[in-house]
């Protein structure tokens, strides 16, 4: 395996968050902003209307929108495993009643997406979509199958280290930040270009940590993944701050 040699950082660099554009990255080309950034005032709805889920509509959560291996009538296939962390603002204090929503590919890497042409097998006991609120200390907990590694074509023989996407809604539509999660020890992180855009030292906040507490005995193994929203602690978000 190679290792993807690493451009520098950009000027103005926060220590935390990738660069908008990172060669090595090749998507970052057509995404990112070539002028300076302007900013808008928010309309009203936008600083009122609702956090609406992205992934799963407007309905109110169900039951078992948590809990990823139960939204079928069968048992997706997998290693079945419980993620679960705390939401916390720049000053550490808990965020209560955020939306916290994943995605994920299935076991063997596929997305139940039409653009996914990875010649894996759909589950189709498992959708890989989920969500829930955090509660009073800003705690959060979801049941689901450990993803896949998948094939992605940015460069000569690439895969996407096993990993889950993360959305996280504030209080208003606008307000909403994305990351993503990765596994402890995954041999594909050197790599993927999309973790190496991160600074080296912020890297370990997008990594979860292995949770014997939370691993439930001849059922399931426990991650734990805390989400920092800002400060010199704040996990990395793919759209910054």
């Amino acid at each position: 395996m190679s290792t993807i040699e690493q451009p520098l950082p950009e000027p103005g660099d926060t220590g935390v968050h990738p660069p908008l554009h990172w060669p090595a990255y090749g998507s970052t080309g057509l995404r990112a902003p070539q002028r300076r950034l302007v900013g808008l005032p928010p309309a009203l709805v936008e600083e009122t209307g609702p956090a609406t889920s992205a992934i799963l509509g407007d309905h109110p959560l169900g039951e078992r929108d948590y809990d990823l291996t139960r939204q079928h009538d069968g048992e997706p296939l997998g290693e079945r495993i419980i993620v679960h962390g705390q939401v916390r603002d720049r000053q550490g204090r808990p965020v209560p009643h955020s939306l916290v929503e994943i995605w994920q590919t299935n076991s063997a890497g596929r997305y139940p997406h039409h653009a996914d042409r990875h010649p894996a097998p759909h589950d189709p006991n498992f959708t890989g979509v989920g969500r829930c609120l955090t509660d009073a200390a800003g705690r959060y907990r979801f049941v689901t199958i450990k993803p896949g590694a998948y094939p992605w074509r940015n460069h000569d023989n690439a895969w996407r280290p096993a990993h889950i996407h993360f959305s996280l809604f504030g209080r208003a539509f606008t307000q909403r930040l994305i990351t993503q999660m990765y596994f402890p020890g995954d041999p594909l992180f050197g790599q993927d270009p999309i973790l190496n855009s991160v600074p080296e030292s912020a890297r370990p906040a997008l990594i979860s940590a292995f949770d014997l507490s939370a691993t439930v005995p001849e059922w399931a193994l426990g991650y734990r993944f805390d989400i920092v929203l800002g400060g010199d602690a704040a996990t990395p978000f793919e759209e910054g701050e």
